[in-house]
């Protein structure tokens, strides 16, 4: 069986675990699936993927094991019992965790021979296995390279790093940005409807905003980078006056301003740490410390 169609083995048949083992089958790998309820097996088996009785055997089926359960004390009550069968395996964890449970992780696998990969997926169970959907990985890049057509059967495959914790911590970080965004659009999509405005006519214009919002942070990265904020396109002072009209407008037709309110406060700790001719890339500046540190 070449590199293209190696045998892999999932270890946890959630919803997540399931989409993983069905995206590998449907790529042409040869599939060992595990769940502590044998039952989750049944659709994946119809399949053509092989149940294992025990996690031992499913371990041993395969040169890949790929785990996703649904946490890492879980993880370690399955692989914990059967440690010394992963001498020489390539273990990737796709469980949700810190990035310091990752490096204990990696260091864990590599006490008993293990390769380690950490892995972060960046979608829900109906993406897996679109080349649109990002997979994060950190851990040895040789590691990595050597299993990427595989990986690639899951999504787009991404290294980071070769600390295993990285994926975990750009996982936290994309999660907020996605939460922060999401909760920014669902605001201004009650800010409209106040006005009988529908999210679906909304929608489309707000989609073209964050078109332009993308390019702000390409403009903003290097000057995050560097540690120097020049406010030649629009500067926390001016932010500050342009929020109190949203918040005038949220007020008027009974929309909550919990949200605007605190970016609102942010900007002004900003401002009073000196960065109001600053671009609202400074604001980095304050988030950086505690806001009793500052």
């Amino acid at each position: 069986m070449n590199a293209d169609h190696q045998a892999v083995t999932v270890i946890g048949l959630g919803s997540m675990g399931s989409a993983l083992a069905a995206a590998l089958l449907d790529r042409g790998h040869r599939t060992t699936v595990w769940n502590r309820s044998a039952d989750k097996a049944r659709p994946l088996a119809e399949r053509g993927a092989r149940p294992a009785a025990t996690p031992g055997e499913a371990v041993a089926a395969s040169p890949l094991i790929v785990a996703c359960v649904l946490d890492y004390e879980a993880l370690h009550t399955v692989l914990d019992p059967v440690a010394d069968t992963l001498a020489d395996k390539v273990l990737v964890n796709l469980t949700s965790g810190s990035p310091e449970q990752a490096q204990e992780m990696a260091v864990w696998a590599r006490s008993h021979g293990a390769d380690y990969l950490d892995g972060a997926i960046m979608t829900t169970p109906p993406g897996v296995g679109s080349p649109e959907m990002m997979f994060l990985y950190s851990g040895p890049h040789a590691v990595f390279e050597a299993h990427r057509p595989t990986l690639a059967a899951l999504g787009d495959p991404l290294h980071l790093s070769d600390d295993p914790g990285l994926a975990s911590l750009y996982d936290a970080a994309l999660l907020g940005l996605m939460w922060s965004t999401m909760s920014g659009w669902l605001h201004g999509t009650a800010l409209v409807g106040a006005e009988k405005t529908p999210a679906t006519a909304f929608t489309p214009v707000a989609l073209r905003w964050l078109t332009a919002v993308a390019g702000f942070l390409t403009t903003y990265a290097p000057q995050v980078d560097a540690g120097r904020y020049p406010g030649d396109d629009a500067t926390i002072d001016v932010q500050i006056a342009a929020i109190e009209h949203l918040l005038h407008a949220a007020a008027s037709r009974g929309i909550d301003n919990a949200l605007p309110e605190l970016l609102k406060s942010t900007m002004e700790r900003a401002r009073d740490a000196g960065h109001g001719p600053d671009s609202f890339a400074g604001v980095i500046e304050v988030l950086r410390k505690p806001a009793a540190d500052q």
